[in-house]
């Protein structure tokens, strides 16, 4: 179809804030040229996009659909733009990076401090989600960078720059609150104490999920959250088991001496595989000045 992209543009804009008005505010047009654009492009598509009531504005399935497809084209194009502009003005890029709390708390504020120390004229961007979040935002072109755990079920190979780390997930419990036996624990023991973990939108959750399957084991925690800081307080205090990567309890240790007296990694008779964070990017985008400097700066780990 030969569809003017201005059409597709206004569309973008009126899915994106389900407002006419709003619209027409962000493209500095009148919102009547807004209605006009919509028309035409429905007419061209053959199928409405928006319903329209006197109180609000939604999508149609056939609408949502193009918006899937149409977000990520416009956040390509912006960031084409932004990235040209930056380079003329400085020969770097703007540096956006999406990772987890937890990942961005342990590993990655050492390396964003390198990284403005060296290019302090380069705008660091740092949006928070999950690592199977993080896939989505890189695969939308919302982000330059991630780093996220691996395996991860929505990453494919080809995304992956390099690995930065390698880490091993442990069980860790307050022994002042529960009676642990002086010896390794198997899976099913530990799955008698009440289990503390994250929400099933997380790799960890998926990972632990899938061990216990292995052992034809079923899992069900007591307690689901989106934190494992808050996972650690919550073991420390005596509510359960938290299920969490050793290198938070190795630098909660270093910050807070009271988290090694108070919290035992568990040993366990299974055999716990370790996982990785890893750098992923488009690889069918060119990576700005920025993305390359800051990789650069990461460990790689073969």
């Amino acid at each position: 179809m030969d569809i003017n992209y201005e059409l597709y543009k206004v569309f973008y804009y009126v899915a994106s804030s389900l407002s006419f008005s709003e619209a027409s505010k962000a493209l500095y047009i009148s919102q009547s040229a807004v209605s006009q654009s919509i028309k035409t492009l429905e007419k061209k598509l053959g199928q409405p996009l928006f319903y329209r009531t006197t109180k609000k504005v939604s999508l149609t399935p056939a609408g949502q659909l193009l918006m899937k497809h149409i977000e990520p084209a416009i956040n390509l194009i912006h960031r084409g733009e932004e990235t040209l502009a930056d380079d003329a003005a400085m020969q770097f890029g703007q540096l956006h990076i999406g990772a987890s709390d937890t990942i961005c708390r342990y590993f990655l504020v050492p390396y964003l401090e390198q990284f403005h120390k060296a290019y302090p004229q380069v705008p660091i961007r740092i949006t928070n989600a999950t690592s199977y979040g993080c896939v989505e935002l890189l695969e939308h072109g919302k982000v330059d960078l991630i780093l996220v755990n691996y395996p991860n079920a929505s990453l494919a190979p080809s995304y992956i720059s390099q690995s930065v780390a390698e880490f091993r997930d442990v069980f860790v419990g307050n022994p002042d609150f529960f009676d642990f036996p002086d010896k390794a624990l198997t899976l099913k023991e530990i799955s008698q104490y009440p289990l503390l973990m994250l929400d099933r939108k997380s790799t960890t959750s998926d990972y632990l999920h899938k061990l216990f399957l292995k052992h034809q084991l079923e899992l069900i925690p007591d307690v689901q959250l989106s934190s494992n800081d808050l996972l650690i307080d919550l073991s420390r205090i005596g509510l359960g088991i938290a299920f969490v990567p050793d290198y938070c309890i190795r630098e909660r240790e270093k910050e807070n001496n009271k988290d090694k007296h108070s919290l035992r990694i568990l040993p366990m008779t299974e055999a716990i595989p370790t996982r990785r964070i890893v750098a992923a990017t488009d690889p069918t985008l060119p990576q700005n000045s920025s993305v390359k400097a800051f990789l650069e700066l990461l460990p790689n780990i073969k």
